[in-house]
């Protein structure tokens, strides 16, 4: 609400004459500020025309206040002319100014305001009446990196029911059946008993979908036809493609919708006396709000969609990052997964063999190895009172590190871990990006927990991703993004809004980085990725994750400007997000995102 303009005393130049209009005038508009309109009115020569038409110009104008300044008089005889200086106190902090005159007549009482419409504003006319009207600003919209826009302005529908109005011809229970069966199309979770229950309780209507316009037109004759039932379109941003990543549209849609309303502009017109509008006596233009532009690329957000939504059998998600810069350039996941909200950002599952990226980095980063020591795969190893396998026991002999790693050798780095200290692996870990806390406006996010294990079976075991290490796929896209980069990226969705880092967070040394580079390509070249050497200069690590009930499948690496972390829950062989990942880069255009290196 826009604080009333206190009236302040009328400013009167010098140098006339004959003060005796100007005075005249000054008193008039001194009163005018003040809003005692009788007393304004009296001090002219017309006092019920004069009340009228300064009522208007207050209300018509909503004027919180007004200043004037008295310029020169100039007298012939017994009447004069006033220059006047108006300025309107609008809402919202507007200020209309204009130059104007008071018409003065003197009689034996001395001088008073010769009222007419003109004395308000020089081009109002005799019948006229001032309004203020608003000039709504183009509302902008939200673009994607590829230059697509895919929020713009819009139109929706609130469908509500009135148990009352519904109860006139029949029971609020029939209509809730009724309208639950016409809405069933769209949101197949609509109880008809909860609507009936909650309408019934409810003053007035009960709000119960929200329809987009093309939705809307496919069942507006059959919600007409439901006793009770309303609906009202109401402006908002609406997606240009509503298979467009829609949960992740509806987190960003609440950060910036209230950052694109832009800039009201208003203009005052001079009405006739049927309310029509007689000409435009000041206008000032909208000014727009710029469109909002955030991280995802409709490319790339639809090839890692299409991946996901491949697999019909298991929860299947993908996070795909730039790690030059950070940007979040796909987060997907299939219908199975979307029933348990944003498992690709926030679920947490444990990593299985992906992590032996994190520890071949502690290994590397303690000197207790790099990718050219010898190390042992046997089938099985045992430390303390826990055997861990090879998958079917397979074994390598004694090798270099690199190898086990390419064939995922889990008794190698049980080994590795257990002879690390207690932080090692978490140290690592928040050097590449799982364990610090971002705030990312417009979705939520849980980078994982790597905890510090004084205990040795547990931290064996978190050294080949089981034990209570625990990530999301967000977690292992920046992981990747990390190696690609050479330091971790700070994440971003919304790109003027910026993202907060909090946690420990320090940078990995770049000594680290130039040695998992080549043993996670030969990952994909003769290793456990081999089926996705076809789509370019690949780098990844697989891993199975032991569940109860099965074993989660991962994949996460980078080609390029591109880092991913793929994962299919119960997907069982590591192969399988191996094979989603291939889907994913096959429908990418070619060379999308090459290295900027």
């Amino acid at each position: 609400m826009v604080a009333a303009v206190a009236a302040v005393p009328v400013i009167v130049a010098c140098g006339s004459a004959d003060d005796g209009p100007r005075a005249a005038a000054s008193s008039f508009l001194a009163v005018v500020a003040s809003r005692d309109l009788d007393g304004a009115a009296g001090r002219t020569d017309s006092p019920d025309a004069a009340r009228t038409d300064l009522a208007a110009a207050w209300s018509g104008l909503q004027a919180t206040g007004v200043r004037t300044e008295v310029g020169r008089s100039r007298v012939d005889a017994d009447t004069a002319t006033v220059d006047v200086k108006w300025s309107w106190a609008l809402p919202r902090d507007q200020t209309w100014s204009y130059d104007g005159r008071l018409d003065m007549a003197r009689s034996d009482s001395g001088w008073r305001v010769r009222w007419t419409s003109t004395d308000l504003h020089p081009d109002l006319g005799a019948t006229q009446r001032m309004s203020l009207q608003t000039i709504q600003a183009p509302v902008g919209s939200v673009n994607e990196s590829d230059g697509s826009s895919v929020l713009v302005p819009g139109s929706v529908y609130r469908i509500g029911l009135n148990a009352q109005e519904a109860a006139q011809t029949g029971s609020a229970a029939d209509s809730a059946s009724q309208l639950t069966d016409v809405l069933r199309r769209f949101d197949p979770t609509l109880d008809p008993q909860a609507i009936a229950e909650e309408s019934t309780a409810t003053s007035g209507v009960y709000a119960v979908e929200t329809l987009r316009r093309d939705q809307y037109d496919q069942v507006s004759d059959l919600l007409a036809a439901i006793p009770g039932v309303s609906s009202a379109d109401q402006a908002d941003l609406v997606p240009t493609d509503p298979t467009f990543a829609p949960d992740l549209m509806t987190q960003i849609k609440k950060q910036v919708a209230s950052d694109l309303d832009g800039k009201a502009g208003w203009r005052v017109v001079s009405l006739n006396p049927n309310g029509a509008t007689a000409g435009v006596l000041a206008e000032v233009d909208p000014a727009p709000s710029p469109s909002v532009a955030i991280s995802l690329s409709r490319e790339v957000q639809t090839a890692a969609q299409q991946a996901v939504d491949t697999a019909t059998r298991y929860k299947t998600m993908m996070v795909v990052v730039q790690p030059s810069t950070g940007r979040i350039l796909a987060i997907a996941q299939n219908p199975l997964a979307d029933k348990d909200g944003p498992l690709a950002t926030i679920g947490q599952y444990p990593p299985g063999s992906t992590f032996k990226m994190v520890t071949s980095a502690a290994a590397i980063g303690s000197g207790l190895a790099r990718p050219s020591t010898m190390v042992g795969c046997p089938g099985t190893v045992t430390i303390g009172p826990r055997t861990i396998p090879n998958y079917d026991e397979f074994a390598l002999g004694t090798v270099p590190m690199q190898t086990a790693f390419a064939k995922s050798c889990n008794t190698t780095f049980a080994k590795l871990a257990s002879e690390m200290g207690p932080s090692d692996l978490a140290a690592a870990a928040a050097k590449m990006g799982i364990g610090p806390h971002y705030d990312i406006p417009g979705i939520p996010v849980d980078s994982g927990s790597v905890p510090i294990a004084p205990d040795l079976i547990q931290r064996t075991e978190d050294g080949f991703g089981q034990g209570k290490v625990l990530t999301s796929p967000f977690g292992l896209a920046m992981v990747a993004a990390t190696v690609a980069h050479g330091s971790t990226p700070v994440p971003q969705l919304i790109l003027d809004r910026a993202t907060t880092v909090t946690g420990p967070h320090p940078a990995i040394e770049p000594a680290v980085v130039a040695q998992l580079r080549p043993m996670m390509r030969q990952v994909v070249v003769d290793g456990t990725a081999d089926r996705i050497k076809d789509q370019g200069e690949v780098f990844g690590k697989t891993g199975e994750a032991e569940v109860p009930g099965g074993s989660h499948a991962w994949f996460a690496g980078y080609r390029g400007d591109l880092a991913f972390a793929t994962l299919m829950v119960l997907g069982a062989s590591s192969d399988n997000a191996v094979a989603v990942t291939r889907d994913f880069f096959e429908d990418l255009p070619p060379d999308f995102l090459a290295d900027p290196r």
